[in-house]
């Protein structure tokens, strides 16, 4: 498969041209339960407030985050009790920021059989990150998360997907750093991230031993990938689109998907910005009050559980035997 750069190539902040094909290479791997119609999904959440979203950095300052009403505590207990209505357990992929402020609430998310994952310390993209910073980023996050969760940290995603074709060597930082899967490429194009040519499921980065990069889904259409793994999608499209297409995902491709969501996105009554564009206003508020209801009708129609039980079954149950 000649698709993402050898990373081990790659290294310091300069964004280098995209690969061509002849350059690039990974490996696919079959996750376990690949291969039947109706395979267990991994269900995510980006757990980050309302305020550090990348699509407000141009309003609000990092240095004002402390001085707004927070609401990702209650949000994400909202999400725990509406987990555990169904038995789902969840990977929630956490900001460093935030754990430290709500160690309580971490607790409860690993109290509650959940993964406990990265997502970096402030929701600063990789983009913005030379190696060194990316480096110091993921190793004071998930030193901080190991911390206050008393659990090993696998996985990591990257704050609005910014792993692509220009920072693959980011991939190699990651796998150096103790991470043993990443979520962080998105197979679609995307005015503000996205990496169309890379594969649509899990596959091993060329130059790398140990970790496996788990993309959010997305279906095939002709010679199109649509997204249908959550986010702005979920809440944009009718929900029977979303149904329709991970069905096909499981049935057709037989392959498990993976979903994602944030806390704020169950939140209709939370601070409006002001000052912001049309584009933004849409993406962020549209059909907050349709949201919940929707979660609750896809924990029904689908199986779900946690990251690292459905794509690291093996390392996963080695870190619960050692917890």
């Amino acid at each position: 498969m000649t698709l993402l750069a050898d990373v081990s190539t790659r290294g310091g902040p300069a964004a280098p041209p995209a690969p061509s094909p002849a350059a690039v290479s990974s490996t696919a791997v079959a996750p376990p339960g690949e291969g039947t119609a109706n395979p267990v999904n991994a269900m995510s959440v980006d757990v980050e407030d309302y305020f550090q979203v990348s699509a407000f950095e141009g309003h609000i300052r990092r240095e004002d985050w402390a001085r707004l009403p927070c609401r990702v505590e209650a949000n994400v207990d909202r999400i725990l009790a509406l987990f555990d209505a169904h038995g789902i357990r969840a990977t929630f992929f956490t900001l460093g920021w935030v754990a430290e402020r709500y160690p309580s609430m971490v607790r409860r998310i690993v109290a509650g059989g959940h993964e406990l994952a990265s997502h970096g310390y402030a929701h600063v993209r990789v983009t913005a990150l030379d190696e060194p910073g990316f480096r110091a980023d993921l190793t004071r996050t998930k030193a901080l998360l190991e911390d206050i969760g008393g659990t090993q940290v696998l996985g990591y995603r990257a704050p609005s997907y910014s792993i692509g074709a220009g920072n693959l060597w980011a991939l190699r930082v990651l796998e150096e750093t103790g991470h043993h899967y990443s979520s962080s490429i998105y197979p679609i194009r995307h005015d503000l991230y996205g990496m169309p040519e890379a594969p649509r499921f899990c596959f091993r980065p060329a130059g790398c031993e140990r970790l496996l990069e788990v993309p959010v889904t997305t279906v095939a259409f002709g010679e199109r990938k649509y997204p249908c793994g959550g986010g702005g999608y979920f809440r944009l499209f009718p929900y029977a689109y979303s149904r329709w297409a991970l069905r096909r995902v499981n049935r057709r491709d037989r392959q498990p998907a993976v979903f994602y969501f944030h806390p704020w996105e169950i939140d209709p009554a939370q601070p409006r910005q002001r000052g912001i564009g049309l584009k933004t206003r849409v993406r962020h508020y549209l059909n907050l009050r349709r949201m919940e209801v929707r979660l609750n009708r896809l924990a029904t129609d689908f199986r779900w559980s946690r990251m690292d039980w459905v794509f690291l079954p093996e390392q996963a149950e080695e870190h619960d035997r050692a917890a």
